[in-house]
């Protein structure tokens, strides 16, 4: 199985690692996006207030723009250590023994705005660029990235996909409709009974969904095998109108 997980807009600077290697990475049919994308950022930060307007950027988040020039000669982290936030913190990958952190590698992709699905273990810098964002010399990303991303996921050898993604990022790439696939959705029951979609505990609970299953590293054949080890393990899990609906 493959887990699709959303990016962060918070990520930890710096790194240990080579200099971005779109070579590296996970998906290699994307590297002409990645490229464009990657380009297109760059040339952007050559103009602080254009890339500011761009990227929707307040005073306060001006640093961000050299942090996008440096794309290229950065240095790099493994991308799931890369993202902080509630998802990721929960997840709390860093903390994973290497077994853990091998099924990671071998299970999950972060689905980024510049570079596309990236492996968890797939070594990127830090950047600021987020979903809905419309870069000149690329137009929105929606239109950059969707069609390829979906061709790029069909080639896939797992048997099925695990959509963990916010709305956003499935725009930026829908599973193909060849692939087996669930689309997750975090709910929790109120006080009056009904069944309501969380916000912020939504990623946390991914996070720690995700982290569960590094831990028990299961092989399921399909979706449904899939949901029944996590009710072993004690998750809520239930199917809704074809997708799941996970209880924090």
């Amino acid at each position: 199985m493959l887990l699709l997980l959303p990016p962060s807009e918070t990520k930890r600077p710096g790194g240990e690692g080579a200099p971005l290697d779109l070579d590296t990475l996970a998906l290699p049919a994307l590297r002409p996006q990645r490229v464009a994308t990657v380009d297109a950022l760059v040339a952007l930060s050559a103009d602080e207030d254009e890339a500011a307007r761009v990227l929707k950027l307040s005073a306060r988040q001006r640093g961000e723009v050299a942090v996008n020039a440096a794309l290229r000669d950065a240095p790099t982290m493994a991308a799931v250590d890369r993202y902080t936030g509630v998802l990721f913190d929960a997840l709390a990958g860093d903390t994973l023994d290497a077994t853990a952190r091998a099924w990671l590698g071998a299970h999950v992709m972060i689905h980024s705005a510049p570079f596309g699905p990236v492996g968890a273990l797939d070594p990127i810098p830090a950047y600021r660029l987020a979903a809905n964002a419309s870069v000149p010399a690329l137009g929105p990303l929606r239109r950059r990235w969707a069609g390829a991303v979906t061709d790029a996921l069909a080639t896939l050898p797992h048997p099925f996909i695990v959509d963990l993604r916010s709305e956003a990022y499935v725009g930026l790439g829908p599973v193909p409709a060849s692939v087996p696939s669930v689309y997750v959705r975090v709910v929790t029951v109120g006080a009056d009974g009904a069944v309501r979609a969380l916000n912020h505990f939504n990623k946390a609970t991914k996070g720690r969904l995700v982290r569960a299953l590094a831990q028990l590293r299961p092989d399921p054949a399909d979706p449904p095998a899939l949901a029944a080890t996590l009710r072993a393990a004690g998750w809520r899990v239930e199917e809704v109108e074809g997708e799941w609906r996970v209880f924090a």
